[in-house]
């Protein structure tokens, strides 16, 4: 069985500044594409950044220049370090993993729990 495990969000003040981390473990035999996603209430999610097995990222434009995606495929792990926070940036952030459990099983696609950015004016 393969999981995501996320930590880091919390509640801060406008402009400061939060580090999410996701962990994959589990039969994964390799990992693909790795992302950040969030949802605030009354909307639908959407993607915040992404980074690929080669390291190429993608970022929604609403935080370009804030946030960054990193990932460390040795240990599995995605995380998402995001400066100059505002209050439009409250949501559930979600970690979303695809990932093959050999070569002839796969891609699967995997989300984390979800874990809540709140940032105050």
């Amino acid at each position: 069985q393969v999981q995501l495990v996320e930590s880091g969000g919390g509640l801060v003040q406008a402009g400061g500044s939060l580090r999410l981390s996701c962990a994959a473990s589990g039969s994964i035999f390799s990992i693909n594409a790795m992302a950040w996603y969030r949802q605030a209430p009354g909307k639908q999610r959407e993607l915040v950044a992404s980074i690929t097995s080669g390291g190429s990222t993608n970022y929604a434009d609403s935080v370009k220049g804030r946030f960054t995606i990193s990932r460390d495929n040795a240990k599995s792990t995605v995380d998402l370090q995001m400066n100059s926070l505002k209050p439009e940036d409250t949501a559930v952030y979600y970690c979303n993993v695809e990932f093959r459990k050999s070569l002839l099983r796969g891609p699967y696609d995997l989300w984390g729990q979800g874990t809540q950015v709140t940032v105050s004016s």
